[in-house]
């Protein structure tokens, strides 16, 4: 995998993958491949820059001449590029279509085209749906109830229909809930965060009784790189994290970080179709050597500070989606 192109790479996931893989030395080469829509910034990239190894293309990955020739000149494709949030999902339903499903079947036919050695593609834990008890397996039914989750449940199996046709060597990897560092402030985390810091009152549906389970992004870009080195293909990896967390605790802890209290918090009406549980088995990830390492009370404190710290990065983007934040949600 000495030359590795990585979809989506100036995203929140994605440029932690980058950050991480380009200190490989068996890496060569680099090349990051991004719309940079709304949720993609070369920021996120920062120091990378300055590595030779890392070359930066702007463009869509729905553009087919453009993803031929890019993956013709690789040996492995990461494959993060996706429209990810579930309240957009819910009015602009055909952009998650021709991104995340029309995007990763392009993708993955120029990667049998040109014969690459890998090509993991990275999915969510929704796309199985809510599970009130127990933990999905890599081959529980696909259950999504959301446009988002359904997209990306479509996009998983035109993936893994091209190791089944063509042989191509696809692995694909499902996470929980990501946190970290540099993340868009419409997601939860980020979102009570900035909007604690600047003394304003956040929302949570219904009772918040929601459960998720919580990744550290860089755990997950732990176990994506697993996938890559050792993945079976043809394989589903679930990612997952440590912390299984109802909405109402997370809120709770963000309200003791930022020196907030309840006060500043509204319950609303739940929205359409938010599903109560979502929790997935990881053990096939953990043969392969993957373990979280990353507390997740510290790595809410380190999110947090991250976010105190760095204000020049996140009050634009809030500026710029304006009402399109509200409500939050996991």
């Amino acid at each position: 995998m000495n030359k590795l192109l990585v979809t989506g790479g100036a995203g929140f996931i994605g440029s932690h993958f980058v950050r991480r893989i380009l200190d490989a030395d068996d890496v060569e080469k680099v090349t990051v491949l991004d719309a940079l829509t709304y949720a993609g910034h070369t920021a996120n990239l920062g120091q990378a820059f300055l590595s030779p190894k890392l070359d930066f293309v702007q463009g869509n990955i729905c553009d087919a001449e453009l993803v031929d020739r890019l993956v013709r000149q690789h040996t492995a494709v990461v494959h993060f590029a996706a429209e990810s949030h579930v309240d957009r999902s819910f009015s602009t339903a055909g952009t998650f279509l021709a991104t995340n499903v029309h995007g990763t079947q392009i993708l993955a036919d120029a990667a049998m085209r040109h014969s690459v050695d890998r090509f993991v593609h990275v999915s969510t834990d929704e796309v199985y749906g809510p599970l009130l008890e127990g933990a999905a397996t890599e081959d529980y039914p696909l259950r999504p109830t959301v446009p988002y989750a359904a997209s990306k449940a479509a996009s998983d199996l035109v993936a893994l229909s091209y190791w089944h046709t063509y042989g191509a060597p696809v692995c694909v990897t499902r996470s929980s809930n990501n946190y970290g560092p540099c993340q868009h402030p419409e997601k939860i985390i980020p979102r009570f965060v900035t909007r604690l810091l600047r003394g304003e009152p956040v929302t949570l549906h219904d009772r918040g009784q929601h459960v998720r389970n919580w990744l550290h992004v860089e755990d997950n870009c732990a176990g994506i790189e697993l996938v890559l080195r050792h993945g079976t293909p043809g394989e589903v990896y679930n990612i997952g994290g440590g912390t299984d967390m109802s909405s109402r605790d997370l809120t709770g802890e963000l309200l003791r970080i930022c020196g907030a209290d309840w006060d500043q918090v509204t319950y609303i009406l739940d929205r359409l179709s938010n599903d109560l549980r979502y929790a997935m088995d990881w053990s096939k990830v953990a043969a392969l050597g993957y373990q979280p390492t990353h507390d997740f009370a510290a790595g809410l404190v380190e999110t947090a500070t991250w976010y105190r710290h760095n204000r020049d990065r996140w009050a634009p983007l809030t500026r710029a989606s304006g009402t399109a934040l509200e409500p939050q949600h996991v």
